[in-house]
């Protein structure tokens, strides 16, 4: 019916149209499967979390909250206007009703300490130091960095509740300023300080800040620490302005964008006493505190949280060094490391110069920073301090109003005591602070200026010191012969902030080596640094004979060999 030829050409075009339905088939759409019924999201159960996850997602998204669990904007008590400083803290200890009671009982409030050890009354209130020198006489002025209102004289009421400055400790907003001069009072209208400097602060927003108020912070707790005897960076010399917001290599700890301590991370605070005292600082022996144990000890310490051997096992040779050496030493190779410089002597004998006009003078050095002051003599900068080193065991003894001086020397204000024989010491970074300052010819005896004030007696608007030191002495009950001189002056601050990155610490022939740092340090034995002259004769001695008899022997081996060739 069909020849070859017809049926051959039938099966090509068969093969070529089942092939162009094949790839039709291949570029069309795919058919759409049946849809399966969409998993439908339940309402949540009545009483469930309004941002708990249905079915793995979330209904709502959270809100961020505050980690505070009190909005002090929202509270009635606040919402008003607030003319003085006690009318916000009668508002506080409404609710918080045992607030001021506890900071009745804290140095912070007192400025007096009684030492258990040596029973010396010590405190701001008590000293003299040799940068401002004494708060008796100079409340007003001085009381800008006391936790509390109106301190002008020694008639100031301790026991009331709403003398009590919550804001200095919590404000939040950096807005909260008190100013010298004021009794310890913020600017509650807008006025000029300095006085006759053209520059006008304005007065706080009470009702702000007392709606803003939260933990305390670097900032808060630095307003008056790092501004300590009248200036950044006076009296301390590892506590400045540039701790507010540090870097790593300022602080590890708190660096702002690492750790981020505070300073309550360490100073842990309970019912507002603040541990950690410069009175009695700790020279820690006791281990890292344990979490869920009560603790005795100052948790302010290196010790408290690193233990006592810090150091992993591969440089488990370090930890023998924690012995005797405080970790500070290693760790915090200098201080002013924030470029900003601290004060290292305060001459009060220069003060008083006038000009032409009988007026008083400023002169500042190459950095801007004040080298003379009319009214409190020459001053001294350094930054990047190599400290000096002292055993020292805790224990610090202070040269008060009735010790007896030695002129003809210079005065310890206060002396660390320590040794490398008593089981308690270690070696340990301070600042000293040289100066020199008004004493009693008569009687060998630290005398107090008055120098704040209008009245004839204040050294900072007369210029006379003996009008200013029986102003001072009168203050405190005692008298002045009226033979007033200026004795050389030391006064030391062990240095434990500004701890370095672990990179940055000492590293070993920095102390071990003939010039390193604890050359002065006697009572330990140091590879490197001591040396017994004759064992280093002999022992060169051996070592030279030795090298003398290898030549020898190794000529006489040549010569053999050459022979019985």
């Amino acid at each position: 019916m069909f020849n070859r030829r017809t049926v051959s050409t039938l099966m090509l075009a068969t093969a070529a149209a089942l092939a162009a339905i094949a790839a039709w088939a291949a570029t069309s759409p795919a058919s759409t499967p049946a849809a399966k019924p969409e998993a439908t999201q339940s309402a949540p159960t009545a009483g469930a979390h309004p941002y708990a996850p249905v079915n793995g997602t979330p209904t709502v998204t959270a809100p961020k909250v505050s980690a505070s669990t009190a909005d002090h904007s929202k509270f009635k008590e606040l919402q008003r206007p607030f003319a003085t400083g006690p009318d916000v803290t009668k508002a506080c200890i409404a609710c918080h009703t045992e607030a001021a009671k506890q900071v009745h009982q804290s140095k912070h409030w007192t400025w007096e300490f009684l030492n258990p050890d040596t029973k010396q009354r010590l405190g701001k209130k008590n000293i003299i130091n040799n940068f401002c020198t004494a708060v008796p006489s100079n409340y007003t002025f001085c009381t800008a960095c006391h936790v509390g209102y109106g301190w002008k004289d020694d008639k100031f009421d301790f026991k009331s509740e709403t003398n009590v400055d919550c804001l200095v400790c919590h404000d939040t907003t950096r807005t909260y300023r008190k100013l010298p001069g004021l009794a310890g009072h913020p600017p509650y209208k807008d006025m000029e300080f300095p006085p006759h400097s053209g520059k006008i602060v304005k007065a706080v927003n009470l009702t702000n800040v007392a709606q803003h108020v939260g933990k305390t912070s670097r900032a808060t707790c630095g307003a008056c620490h790092f501004y300590g005897g009248g200036g950044d960076a006076v009296k301390h010399g590892d506590l400045d302005s540039s701790m507010t917001n540090p870097g790593k290599y300022l602080d590890i700890h708190m660096n702002k964008d690492g750790l981020n301590f505070s300073c309550s991370t360490c100073h842990a605070t309970t019912g507002h006493e603040v541990p950690g005292s410069r009175y009695t600082p700790t020279v820690d022996k006791g281990g890292a505190h344990m979490r869920g144990k009560v603790e005795t000890s100052n948790p302010a310490t290196c010790e408290a949280c690193h233990g006592n051997a810090p150091h992993p096992l591969k440089d488990a040779k370090l930890n023998n060094h924690t012995v005797k050496l405080a970790c500070q030493t290693c760790h915090i190779p200098q201080f002013a490391r924030g470029n900003i410089g601290t004060k290292m002597v305060w001459d009060w004998s220069t003060a008083g110069k006038l000009d032409k006009n009988g007026k008083p003078i400023i002169i500042k050095d190459s950095a801007g920073r004040v080298a003379y002051d009319s009214k409190k003599g020459d001053f001294k900068y350094e930054t990047h301090v190599i400290p000096d080193y002292i055993w020292f065991n805790g224990t610090v003894n202070y040269t008060l109003r009735d010790t007896k001086l030695n002129p003809d020397q210079v005065v310890k204000i206060n002396s660390f005591e320590g040794s490398p024989t008593d089981g308690k010491s270690k070696v340990w970074p301070i600042k000293v602070f040289r100066g020199k300052q008004p004493y009693d010819k008569a009687t060998s005896t630290l005398l107090i200026p008055h120098t704040y004030g209008p009245d004839e007696g204040a050294y900072w608007s007369h210029f006379n010191w003996e009008k200013s030191l029986t102003a001072g002495m009168k203050a405190v009950n005692e008298k002045f012969s009226g033979q007033y001189g200026f004795v050389a002056t030391e006064m030391s601050w062990p240095i434990t902030h500004m701890v370095a990155p672990k990179d940055d610490a000492l590293k070993c022939t920095q102390c071990h080596s003939p010039y390193g740092r604890l050359q002065k340090v006697s009572g330990l034995y140091m590879p490197g640094r001591d040396a017994n002259k004759v064992l280093n004769v002999l022992g060169w001695t051996a070592a030279l004979l030795a090298l003398i008899g290898v030549l020898i022997h190794g000529a006489l081996r040549i010569r053999a060999a050459r022979k019985g060739s």
